[in-house]
Order: structure tokens, then sequence, then C-alpha cells
């Protein structure tokens, strides 16, 4: 079915979320995302990113029921902004950055106790930095009992997964 879509065989096609994965057909001008309140934002803009990609412009009609605060949030950043670095950024604000060495991907943890990503963004990068330095320098960090004992004490057995490719 995706061929003869792409190939212009056909006009309509409806399908499931499939279209999202790597699906770029330039003839397309129009998706309607049904119930769009159940996808997370990257997806919703990933999905309104398949039309519009040829020579004429595209529109995504997302249609749904914000039954909650968070997915009038998720919809409201998505009618007030094309960019995605913009939407990940509100994303980030609600769902939450998860887990830093663990398995969950959303939620507001107390993995940072002092820092918030939105609000202090600014600052990862120099302190990556710094950081990876430091590592660098002195990967075991040996001369550095104080902060080890710290990392290990926060952290504990979770370290291991920071190794998982």
């Amino acid at each position: 079915m995706m061929s003869t879509f792409t190939s212009g065989e056909i006009g309509l096609l409806v399908t499931t979320t499939v279209v999202e994965v790597g699906v770029d057909v330039a003839n397309a001008t129009l998706m309607v995302v049904q119930h769009a309140e159940r996808f997370g934002l990257a997806q919703l803009h990933q999905l309104r990113g398949r039309v519009g990609r040829g020579e004429r412009p595209g529109r995504a009609f997302l249609i749904g029921e914000a039954r909650t605060e968070d997915a009038a949030r998720r919809l409201a950043a998505l009618e007030g902004s094309a960019s995605g670095f913009d939407i990940a950024e509100e994303d980030l604000r609600i769902r939450g950055p998860g887990e830093w060495l663990g398995t969950r991907q959303a939620g507001h943890l107390p993995e940072l106790r002092l820092a918030d990503l939105v609000r202090h963004g600014v600052l990862v990068p120099p302190i990556r930095e710094a950081a990876r330095k430091l590592v660098e320098h002195d990967p075991g960090l040996r001369g550095h009992p104080l902060l080890l004992q710290a990392i290990e004490r926060r952290w504990g057995a979770r370290l291991e997964l920071a190794g998982v490719a």
C-alpha cells in the first residue's frame, strides 16, 4: 500500500502511526490525526512533519479532546510552534527528565536536587565539559575520594547501567 501511495496510484492512505517511521511521500499534503491527546509531543511533531515535503504546502489536523492538563499543554505546544527544539523543551517541562541512570523515561524524579533542566539548561554544557575533563584526568576519581563516595552513595548499583551501550 505504501508504494501505491508513494507513486500516486492512490490518493488517500488510512494508517496507524507507522507513517512516522521513515516515510517520505513528497505529494502528501494533508494529515488528520485522531485522538491526538493520546500521543506524545515528539510523535505528533514527527507525524505532522510527514506532510508538505514536496512543492505544495502541507496541513496537519490534530483532532483530540484534552481531558488532562498535560494533554492540553501538549496540544498547545504543537499549535504554538513548529520548532522541534521548542517542542522538546516543552516536552521536558511536561514529562520531566526521567531517570539519568535507570529505566524510567519520564517523570519528575529527584535525580537533580538543585537543578532544573529547563531553567538551568544553559549550565549543562559547561558542567558536562568540566566533568568530562575531571574524569579524563582521573577516571577512577582516586584524587577526589569525597566526590567518589558521594557518587557511590547517591547512585549505587545503578552506576553499572552507565556502561551499557
